[in-house]
């Protein structure tokens, strides 16, 4: 499970700042086609290279989704390893960050 945060200006035409119903699209073609009921070491050939913890699947999600978004209108990417544990990335930090929202413990996971 996970959370997606878009941060732009109101399309004045549209009124919106993103279509959701793109957005659904977005995230059906980036993440769940390629994640979703998947051996990631196995099927997806990010994760030949790359150990896929829950931090390095928030920033697939991250570099996947981007692409398919206006400029800079991705703002966070949230992904839940379990109701205690979230991952939060957002590019310009350096490092994802890791919580334990049980104890309301935030670390940064570093290089």
């Amino acid at each position: 499970m996970g959370t997606i945060w878009i941060l732009d200006l109101i399309d004045h035409s549209s009124g919106m700042v993103i279509n959701l119903t793109d957005l659904k699209e977005y995230m059906q073609e980036t993440i769940m086609e390629l994640l979703d009921h998947k051996k990631l070491d196995q099927d997806v050939a990010y994760f030949a290279d790359v150990v896929s913890t829950t931090e390095n699947v928030t920033v697939y999600t991250w570099e996947n989704l981007q692409k398919h978004l206006p400029a800079g209108a991705l703002y966070k990417v949230k992904v839940y390893e379990s109701k205690q544990n979230v991952i939060v990335y957002n590019e310009e930090e350096t490092a994802p960050l890791a919580s334990m929202c049980d104890r309301s413990a935030h670390y940064v996971i570093r290089d």
